[in-house]
């Protein structure tokens, strides 16, 4: 394991070797930058299939502990993804210990760029929470291990927003023999990527209820489509059919599990399990779980075309292809008796783990 290690980072209260999140990651790296006040932590996680590709997320995290955890899962996650989209690409994510909004600078993501030109290829690095196509622009002064500039592949999130409505479309067919009209979906977060999945399921006739720390967003975009605004706490316990995550991840944990009602799980946050054991706990209540790296992989698939590179021909298929993989998914899980979550991450590792 690499790492660069600065004056505000040689405190990090975490053990990297013994932490429950290290998955036999390939390399952590701690990078700074004193005169941008760059704080950033990239991990590769595997990269048999090829470089590791994942996005930067800027985000003001409570602790450097919490950094650890969010890059450490958020990267093994992109190697799962990567796999399950068919893409010859491995797994890795950065992170910046920032706030996006107030803290943000060029400076800071030209030093970002020096940090990711420093593994050589290893890692390429796009958007994430935090990010955009100008930061991407910004880093690629100083690298060209960089996708979803400006002028490239751009915002890759309309991908994300359409792999995740098809997948919960057919999600939707499989369990109640309907499309999508009259569904009562809940979304809760309305990002880049949430508010776009509002807005298609709003044309497709669902009913639908939305939530976001930011009340501002619920309500503009509730005035666009239609939708009942409600708290953030009460997204998750509404009684509907489908429940999208759409925020950050580790929300669905044994105690948020018990106050689910709806019947589907399919959304674009990562990391939806706060631990492997959650997706047992959601098959025991029979909710189908739509497994996050699978449904939200349409942004991987976008940047993808930049990284390997992709023809958009290609990447559109690959995109379309992920409600197929989805119904995969299911019909092993039912041979096996597995939930979907632990049928999906043999899928990706009998993909990954050897070399093709």
């Amino acid at each position: 394991m690499l790492a660069t290690l600065g004056d505000p980072l040689r405190r990090l209260p975490v053990d990297i070797f013994a932490h429950p999140d290290f998955d036999a990651h390939e390399q952590v790296v701690f990078a700074t930058d004193e005169g941008s006040g760059l704080r950033a932590i990239i991990s590769v996680h595997n990269t048999n299939r090829g470089p590791g590709l994942g996005g930067c997320r800027i985000w003001p995290y409570d602790s450097e502990a919490d950094a650890v955890t969010d890059v450490l899962r958020l990267a093994r996650g992109m190697t799962y993804k990567a796999a399950l989209a068919g893409l010859d690409l491995g797994g890795g994510k950065s992170v910046i210990l920032a706030d996006a909004k107030t803290q943000k600078t060029p400076d800071m993501m030209r030093a970002m760029g020096v940090a990711v030109e420093r593994l050589g290829g290893r890692y390429i690095v796009a958007e994430d929470v935090g990010a955009t196509p100008a930061d991407m622009d910004a880093i690629a002064t100083q690298t060209t291990y960089v996708s979803g500039r400006s002028n490239g592949v751009g915002d890759p999130s309309p991908w994300t927003a359409e792999g995740v409505y098809l997948c919960l479309e057919r999600a939707v067919q499989h369990r109640r023999n309907t499309d999508l009209s009259g569904v009562r979906v809940a979304v809760k977060g309305l990002g880049a990527v949430g508010g776009k999945l509002v807005r298609k399921l709003a044309q497709a006739g669902a009913t639908l209820f939305i939530a976001d720390i930011r009340d501002d967003a619920a309500m503009t975009i509730a005035a666009e489509t239609g939708a009942t605004v409600v708290g953030v706490d009460e997204a998750t316990s509404l009684n509907v059919d489908v429940y999208a995550p759409c925020a950050l991840g580790g929300e669905l944990d044994a105690r948020t599990i018990d106050t689910i009602k709806a019947e589907i799980i399919c959304g674009a946050a990562n990391n939806q399990l706060a631990t492997p054991e959650d997706g047992a706990r959601l098959a025991a209540r029979g909710i189908l779980y739509c497994p996050d790296y699978l449904v939200n992989a349409g942004g991987l698939i976008s940047v993808a075309r930049e990284a390997i590179p992709l023809s958009d021909a290609g990447a559109e298929a690959k995109l379309r292809a992920l409600p197929d993989t989805l119904e995969t998914v299911g019909k092993r899980s039912d041979a096996d008796q597995a939930s979907m979550a632990e049928t999906a991450d043999l899928l990706a590792e009998e993909r990954f783990k050897s070399k093709p």
